[in-house]
């Protein structure tokens, strides 16, 4: 999958641009607050539809205009779309050559991105929302039945969280309908946890791989910790175990008015010889790892889409020594994809790993020069 041009019209702080791509690697350099991030950030928005740094649309929109565009052109194993955001105050509509697309499901996998920024070190040391937020939108791109099962299950649980409200204030609600809710909650929680197994397991036949390489180190694990204990995983014991821990657990659920188990509360952790690196790892250890979790997810999403990612890495030589800027750049140029990556200089980086390179230069919202 190649992203062979992107074109921005009163997007943050570029008025109308046209930025061509090369199928290797694509490096943006300038000063802090020059734009070149914005780049990146219309990309994941092209997507994903949202932005990972702002949840308002107004300020993704040049300041004294009504709407901004993000429109891109995919060259997905030489089947060429045009696809396209159009943000207003309120919304965000999606094109797929210039048609109107309503359903975020038909929508999504056009574009199939990874993507690293600075913030990402939160993934090892945040909260376990940051996590699943990770998980949820990695395998949305590369499966439309997690897609599908995770609107479902966020829907169920608004309304039984609501509905544990009712009963909690008035006796007579009827718990039949809770019920029903709860089976209806469980059957989507099983295709979830299924999922999130599944690809954390596969993230760690590369990830060690990987780390060694940037590190020289070893024994690298992500570990998976579900809200509930899974001994089997299929789905009649998931269910089993999701049920009885639904049960035991309604009493409590009555009293807070939440639903205290389920998907929505799992977490993973990443364990450097058996040492959670969130609690115990150096700044530079927790970078590596995720690093060497993003590069893993490129053998899954060929795996599902039977086509490459494109990978994003914004300010990635951040806190690297040079030998780490030359051979992550080496790692990348080994793995045969299309990368767009931002930094403030490409000093001391050797020759050799910007061979078919694009290089841009930023400043103030323009791009001056390839």
């Amino acid at each position: 999958m190649i992203l062979k041009k992107l074109n921005l019209v009163n997007f943050r702080n570029y008025t109308k641009i046209e930025i061509k791509f090369c199928k290797n690697l694509n490096i943006f350099i300038g000063d802090n607050a020059s734009g070149k991030t914005n780049i990146l950030e219309s990309i994941v928005i092209l997507a994903l539809t949202k932005s990972y740094r702002d949840n308002i649309n107004m300020n993704l929109i040049k300041f004294n205009k009504k709407l901004a565009k993000v429109s891109g052109v995919i060259d997905n194993n030489k089947i060429i779309n045009k696809i396209s955001i159009e943000i207003d105050e309120k919304n965000k509509n999606m094109f797929i050559n210039k048609t109107q697309i309503r359903k975020a499901i038909d929508y999504l996998s056009y574009l199939n991105i990874i993507y690293f920024t600075p913030d990402d070190l939160n993934i090892v040391k945040g909260s376990p929302s940051i996590r699943r937020n990770l998980l949820n939108i990695q395998l949305s791109q590369i499966s439309k039945s997690y897609l599908i099962a995770l609107t479902k299950y966020n829907k169920l649980l608004k309304t039984r969280n609501e509905y544990l409200k009712v009963m909690y204030g008035n006796g007579l609600a009827d718990k039949k309908y809770l019920d029903i809710l709860t089976d209806k909650l469980i059957e989507n929680a099983v295709i979830l946890y299924k999922k999130r197994k599944e690809y954390l397991e596969k993230v760690n036949l590369n990830i060690n791989n990987y780390y060694y390489k940037l590190t020289n180190e070893k024994k690298i694990l992500i570990n998976y910790i579900p809200s509930i204990n899974i001994i089997n995983n299929d789905d009649d014991s998931i269910k089993k175990s999701l049920k009885y821990e639904f049960d035991k657990s309604f009493d409590r659920d009555l009293k807070y008015g939440t639903t205290n188990i389920g998907p929505h509360r799992d977490d993973f952790s990443i364990l450097l010889n058996d040492i959670d690196l969130g609690l115990f790892g150096s700044q530079g250890q927790q970078k590596m790892s995720i690093i060497a979790f993003k590069l893993s997810e490129i053998f899954i999403f060929k795996e599902y889409t039977n086509t490459t990612p494109i990978l994003l890495l914004d300010d990635i030589f951040s806190e690297l020594d040079i030998k780490k800027r030359n051979l992550l750049l080496k790692l990348i140029s080994n793995e045969n994809l299309q990368s767009i990556l931002t930094t403030t200089d490409i000093k001391n980086i050797n020759r050799k790993n910007l061979e078919n390179t694009y290089i841009y230069q930023v400043k103030n919202g323009n791009i001056v020069g390839k």
